[in-house]
């Protein structure tokens, strides 16, 4: 009998959540990555995407299972870099705007990319306030925060406003550029 199985669209591994499926890939747990479950999944024809934190997440519930669920995107957020001019911090859109112009990728860095178990703004801006994610080396999510959410397909920018959250264009700027996050 195998060690590793698949049920309800969760893969096991020796008992512990491991991963899940979403559409033609698995998105596994990286404390998980070897050579048997490789060449399980392998087997089933499917693709994995090692992700940080799935197991935890899956424990925690976080991450929806069915069929009907929508696909999960990473989250990068992006927080002003310290060199900016202090009245560009914690204001509204309206005040970066009238102030400062659109916001601009270059005055900004990221503190956070990886997977949270929700499409949610809202409860993304939750978890970065109350139980910051494994990887987060920013401050409590505030305005003038963008998440970025972002898949194969590419990216959407949310400017986090007074009562919510904007969406921005500033997509183009982030093609190019690499990241390098210290964890």
């Amino acid at each position: 009998m195998s060690q590793i199985t698949l049920e309800n669209g969760r893969i096991s591994f020796y008992g512990n959540p491991a991963g899940y499926l979403q559409k033609e890939k698995a998105v596994v747990d990286t404390l998980f990555q070897g050579e048997e479950l490789s060449q399980w999944l392998e087997r089933q024809n499917l693709t994995p995407q090692w992700t940080d934190g799935v197991m935890e997440r899956l424990i925690g519930g976080d991450i929806e299972m069915g069929e009907d669920s929508t696909p999960l995107k990473n989250v990068r957020i992006w927080q002003l870099n310290p060199t900016v001019d202090v009245g560009m911090k914690f204001v509204s859109l309206k005040d970066m705007e009238s102030g400062y112009g659109s916001p601009s990728i270059q005055n900004y860095h990221a503190v956070y990319d990886g997977q949270l178990g929700t499409n949610n703004l809202e409860d993304i801006y939750t978890r970065c306030n109350i139980d910051h994610p494994h990887g987060y080396s920013g401050h409590s999510m505030s305005m003038s925060d963008v998440v970025e959410l972002y898949d194969e397909g590419g990216s959407e920018f949310h400017y986090c406003d007074h009562f919510g959250f904007q969406q921005i264009d500033f997509a183009e700027q982030t093609q190019n550029q690499t990241m390098s996050m210290s964890l």
